[in-house]
This record gives structure tokens, sequence and C-alpha cells, in this order.
């Protein structure tokens, strides 16, 4: 499939009714499950006693942890290895680039902070491409205004690292190096070099995490007036959204997306997600995997990419609590929508009234390899206590110990004490979320008086 195909194809999907989408879901996913058990020695043996016409719900379901140890039999490719990564992403300057010239590489820790690599092919990327072409604007008068004032688009995310927006958007760059209608600006970066950038680029499509965004917005520095602002890698929360459509004086808009599914799903006018079922499954879940109905909250979602065949994800764990809609939405769209219990990390304040967004501390902790879970806790302002699962404990902590060190200093904070726990990373015992970062004075407060 070329990218004028997929363009083509999700063209089409977007005018199908609810049958006709439910049909043309069970067509990609018997192509895709042929193929995995063709070609991945992986899903060969798990679908060893799967019958030719099966429903989904047959199929066992997959998690990152048992992918990950078994990498090199889940991929279709024989000539791709585990080994064959690690060697080609120690090089940062392979961001980007394709290994043997056929897939992108990217990486993932989750939510629940177990590491996993994600491989692109081409139809995967097409279908991507395609996808943002058709479904990123909520809004035809954003898009037209978008496309009037030079399309020009301006990510504050990690600008390093094989992660998928800097890892997209390098890809991007490569093959059209000639166009300077794109920037990736780095989330860590000072506030004024970040603003200068911005400034100077005037972006009429502004993107990032919405805690990030939200604390830019407070800079009278900060002068650019986009056409959109489109939220990503967080809840965009009601406050947020209005903090930010008051600053730039033009609509804000989220996503619901991946790296292992990509766009799940794409926001309407009326601040629906409504879910790309064309080229997604999302099945909400209760803890033991057992479907949930419409309307109400799952503990988890199994998710199925009908067009990554490098790398097939099928019904495969995610612990993304969400509900899922089935009536119909007033912008005429036939899909489900959905409502996601998004990441809620605390943006941490500091002396002197500085605040960083959670998503800096987040990925700075990503980048170290011995961490395989971690929680990040203020417990003052000059205390922060770090949870870790980790190979080497100890090299992990003095690693992270340094990086955030460094870190806050560049920040201008400095004297901050940053402890090792004897407690492992959990979740919270009474709503049952699992947060990275978050702040709890009044925890070790407690722990003095007694």
């Amino acid at each position: 499939m070329s990218l004028i195909g997929a363009m083509i194809k999700t063209y089409k999907g977007n005018s199908l009714s609810q049958e006709g989408i439910k049909k043309l879901q069970h067509q990609r996913l018997k192509e895709l499950v042929e193929y995995a058990r063709n070609n991945s020695p992986y899903f060969k043996d798990l679908y060893a006693n799967i019958v030719a016409d099966f429903s989904l719900e047959k199929l066992p379901t997959t998690n990152k942890i048992e992918m990950m140890k078994n990498f090199d039999n889940w991929i279709t490719d024989s000539n791709i290895s585990m080994q064959k990564i690690e060697e080609f992403t120690s090089n940062i300057d392979n961001v980007g680039r394709m290994i043997d010239d056929k897939y992108l590489i990217f990486k993932t820790s989750g939510s629940t902070g177990n590491p996993a690599i994600v491989l692109y092919d081409k139809r995967n990327i097409d279908v991507a491409s395609a996808v943002a072409a058709f479904r990123t604007f909520a809004r035809k008068e954003d898009f037209k205004a978008f496309m009037k004032n030079g399309k020009r688009t301006a990510g504050v995310f990690a600008n390093y690292g094989f992660y998928l927006a800097c890892g997209m958007s390098r890809y991007l760059q490569l093959q059209m190096p000639r166009k300077k209608n794109k920037i990736t600006v780095d989330v860590n970066a000072s506030e004024e070099q970040i603003i200068k950038e911005l400034n100077e680029f005037n972006p009429s499509m502004l993107s990032g995490y919405p805690s990030n965004l939200a604390l830019l917005s407070n800079f009278e520095e900060l002068t650019i007036k986009p056409n959109v602002v489109i939220t990503g890698g967080e809840l965009l929360t009601d406050e947020i959204r209005k903090k930010l459509t008051n600053k730039f004086n033009c609509y804000v808009q989220t996503h619901y997306s991946c790296t292992e599914a990509g766009e799940i799903a794409c926001e309407c006018s009326e601040k629906h997600l409504h879910i790309n079922e064309d080229w997604v499954i999302v099945e909400p879940v209760d803890k033991d995997n057992n479907p949930v109905g419409y309307g109400v909250l799952s503990d988890k979602v199994l998710i199925t990419n009908l067009s990554n065949y490098i790398q097939p994800f099928i019904r495969y764990e995610l612990t993304d609590r969400v509900i899922i809609h089935n009536e119909k939405c007033k912008c005429g769209k036939s899909s489900c929508w959905l409502e996601i219990e998004g990441r809620t990390d605390d943006i941490l304040e500091f002396e002197n009234g500085i605040l960083i967004a959670p998503m800096s501390f987040y990925k700075i902790l990503e980048e170290i390899k011995e961490i395989v879970r971690f929680q990040l806790i203020q417990r003052s302002y000059q205390k922060l206590e770090l949870r870790l699962v980790a190979d080497e404990k100890a090299v992990a902590f003095d690693k992270a110990r340094k990086a955030l060190l460094d870190f806050l200093n560049s920040k201008n904070i400095t004297d901050v004490e940053i402890f090792l726990s004897n407690e492992l990373p959990q979740a919270n015992k009474v709503s049952g979320k699992y947060n990275h970062i978050y702040k709890d004075f009044e925890a070790i407060e407690l722990k003095k008086q007694l």
C-alpha cells in the first residue's frame, strides 16, 4: 500500500457507517492475523489453535512485558533483532532514520514504566500520515487558517532520543530537507530559549504537552498567535484548555495516541475523541480482560493496530482507563468516541515560585536505560524522593540523581536533595491511579509530627 493508497482508504473511512466500520475492521484484522501467523514465530505458536473463521474475542491477549521478552520472535522480519536495534539506536544521529532503510524505531516506557521498542514499517507510516492529513483538525475553519498561514508547525517536545514526536518530526525533515515549516523545540530548554524560538518561528499550529504549554502561557514575552493549539501526551483538563484559549485566542484541542497504536482517537468540534476505528480496534476491559459495556469506565484497554505488519500489536494491553460511547455525536461522525482518564502528574513548584512541568522529569528519567519503573515524589521545596525498580539500582539512582540535579541547576534551582526510597513505585491506595510524578508535602510533615 502506497501513501496515496492510505490517503484514499482513510478518506473513504470518514464516511463509513458503524456497520461498514465493523465489516472493514474484521477484514483488516483477518489479513493482519494471517500475516502475523505466517511471518512471526511468536504468533505462529500463539495462534496454533485459532480457526480460520475466528472472532476477535477468541484471540489471546498480549502485553508489553511478554512481547518484549520474545522480541526477536515477535518481529515479522527475521533480519531484525534486538541486538541490531541496540547497535543502531546507540547512535543518536539515527533518530528519524530507517534501520535497513525499512523501519523507523521508537522508544516508549508507557504508564507502567516497562520499556518497549516499537518499529514502524512504511504501511504504518503512510497510515499515520493519512490520518494526520484528514483527521487532525477538529474544525474546518482552523484547517483553512492553518493552510493559509503557511502550515508552520511548532512542537514543544523532547527534542532528542527515539521518541515518537521527535523521531517522526526528524524523519519528515530528512525526507523534505528544503521545507522549513516544521520545528521541534526542546521541552527541557530554558523558558527564555523556548520563547525565543517560538516567537521567531511564529507557528500557525502549536503542539505540546498540556502542562508545559500551560506554564509557557504565563509569560507575556511569548507573543505568538497560532491558529490552533493541539495538545497530547497528558490529559487536557478544562482548566488548562481555558487558560490556553485565553492566552492564544484560538481553538485548543487534544488527541489520544500511543506509540504502539499511533493516533487512536481525534477530537471533533463537540470535543469528543472519535476512535479511528478503520485503523485501530479499541476494547475496553476489566482487570481480567473481560469486556465492559458502553458508558462504563474500564480498568484498561486492548488495542489492535491494523496497519503495523512488521510488529503486530493484536489485543495488546494498555493501562489507560477509558469510557467508550456509541451514542450519535452531533458532529455527524459515525465512529464511536471515548473519554480517557489521562495522565495527571503534578506540576512541581520550587522556591522562588519556579514551576516545572512533570513531562520534563519524565523524559529525563526515561533516558536512563537501567530504570525499569520509577516514581518521583516531591516531599518539600528542597526534597525529592525517587522510587525505583531498576537493573543495578545503585547505578540507576546515581545516574538519575545527577541528571535531575543538572536539569534543576539549569533552571537556577539549587540546594535540592534527591534521595532513594526504600519503597517501590505504587498506585494511589484510594484512587488506584498510578502517577509518575507528584507532590505530597503533607506525608513527610506527618511523619515528622509522629
